[in-house]
């Protein structure tokens, strides 16, 4: 036996690796050989496979979470104020991270390699096609989202300039579907047609950076503008004083959840991780909390204290005028065209889990993607061409993060790891939730219920405002 194949899997009695085209065992015997915690023993054990280390795992889940959702909490701070922001920041992604460990706990106890198998395994063929769509509707959302702000950036806004506007003047050069489309072609599109995701770590990794270089400029203007008085208190708490305001904090909290959600890349990301396990990729989860909770918080409180009342719902769209600072018009490039760039490293991830669940939901039974590489290309080329439709149709972010962080966002982050962590955990029968991760769980799926139907409301009401 070679070097390569020296390894031990501890659940060697049975074949993990199912076929795409076989429908996962709904009886109990898929759990009947797992009598250990699976919290700390490694699905893999022995020599590695060439995985992911774990510092490419991290960026690679962080950079998943930090993509365009950023650039709403400053304005997601401004309805809520600053001490509930904050509160909401944390409280969020805490319970994200606990759904990330409740996911990847429950794939490694039903032997499943996606988020779509291991709801199939609680729920049955119809609810895994169900959240396989809620994937899809939920990255294209985000992959639309993300060039809605690219041509924003380069070619300016109803209320505001463009880069290429301010560097170039006014001409066919600013023109925004065609910038959209050559952003799209040369830089996305090679990135995209990556096979797999730990390819992209180098990426993801100067994506993460790009993000903190942001957070550490806005901040530094903030705290300058802060020392030199020109910046007043801020609101601490909501405003209930009007309908409209009451609407607003409706809508931010889904925004705010849509903030943390991963939960369709976490799958790829731990079957690539090397010497893979639960305890690993906890340990990922945790570490990309952390990082994302000090960015979040960041980022929101330093925004919101720029621009006030002001706030934009796509923050970067505020720096384009002069900050009352020196070098105010450089700072302002750096911060647009540096997170243009973060944009560019981020779109790829979360294409990746897009085109897989595409993939997997219209050609079931087919070969493996990363072996077919006509189709894996074919794909690649309709999500993008179908994508740059849609960013040329939807108004603005604060839109489209409204609609799907209240309905596939909420459910992909919160509900559906609850309530499969709860049903799994009945027919398992070997303890894999305790008494206090069953009491989170409820809440969680709760809290998220409520916060998606309180947003719906608010959405559909909002809009029919807009209408009259």
């Amino acid at each position: 036996m070679d070097s390569n194949t020296k390894y031990v899997e501890l659940q060697s009695q049975i074949d993990v690796q199912t076929p795409r085209s076989a429908a996962p065992n709904h009886s109990n015997d898929r759990f009947d050989d797992l009598e250990f915690d699976v919290n700390f023993h490694p699905l893999i054990t022995g020599e590695a496979r060439g995985g992911s280390g774990m510092a490419g795992a991290v960026f690679n889940l962080t950079t998943t979470i930090v993509g365009a959702g950023i650039m709403a909490l400053p304005a997601t701070m401004k309805v809520l104020g600053v001490v509930s922001g904050l509160v909401l920041i944390v409280l969020i992604g805490i319970l994200s991270e606990f759904s990330v460990e409740l996911l990847v706990r429950f794939m490694v106890i039903s032997k499943s390699s996606s988020y779509g198998e291991v709801v199939q395994c609680a729920f049955g063929k119809s609810m895994k096609v169900l959240t396989e769509i809620c994937i899809i509707v939920n990255n294209a959302g985000i992959l639309v989202v993300y060039l809605i702000i690219m041509g924003d950036v380069m070619s300016g806004s109803v209320r505001h300039i463009g880069v290429f506007d301010q560097w170039l003047g006014h001409g066919f050069w600013d023109h925004r579907k065609l910038l959209v489309l050559v952003v799209l072609v040369v830089f996305l599109a090679p990135l995209c047609a990556l096979n797999k995701i730990d390819s992209l770590s180098l990426t993801s990794a100067a994506s993460v950076a790009l993000a903190v270089v942001f957070v550490i400029i806005a901040c530094a203007i903030a705290l300058i503008k802060l020392f030199e008085g020109q910046i007043e208190p801020p609101r601490m708490s909501p405003d209930f004083g009007s309908k409209e305001a009451i609407l607003d904090l409706l809508v931010v909290v889904p925004i705010m959840t849509n903030a943390y959600v991963c939960h369709f890349n976490v799958p790829p990301i731990y079957n690539e991780l090397e010497a893979r396990s639960p305890q690993r990729m906890n340990t990922v989860g945790r570490i990309t909390t952390a990082i994302c909770i000090v960015v979040y918080a960041l980022t929101a409180i330093s925004g919101y204290l720029l621009f006030e009342n002001d706030t934009e719902a796509d923050v970067l769209t505020n720096f384009d005028r002069d900050l009352g600072i020196r070098f105010s018009s450089a700072l302002n490039y750096i911060v647009r065209v540096g997170y243009v760039l973060h944009l560019v490293f981020v779109f790829p991830v979360a294409h990746f889990s897009l085109r897989q669940t595409v993939d997997t939901l219209v050609f079931e039974g087919s070969a493996p993607l990363a072996e077919s590489r006509k189709r894996s290309l074919a794909l690649t080329v309709v999500l993008l061409a179908l994508i740059y439709m849609g960013s040329t149709m939807i108004p603005n972010i604060w839109m489209a993060f409204k609609f799907t962080g209240a309905t596939t966002a909420v459910s992909l982050g919160f509900i559906l790891p609850s309530v499969i962590a709860l049903k799994l955990c009945k027919q398992s029968g070997h303890r894999s939730l305790n008494a206090t991760e069953k009491l989170i769980s409820w809440f969680m799926l709760v809290m998220a219920v409520i916060v998606g139907i309180l947003g719906l409301i608010g959405n559909v009401y909002s809009l029919s405002n807009q209408s009259q």
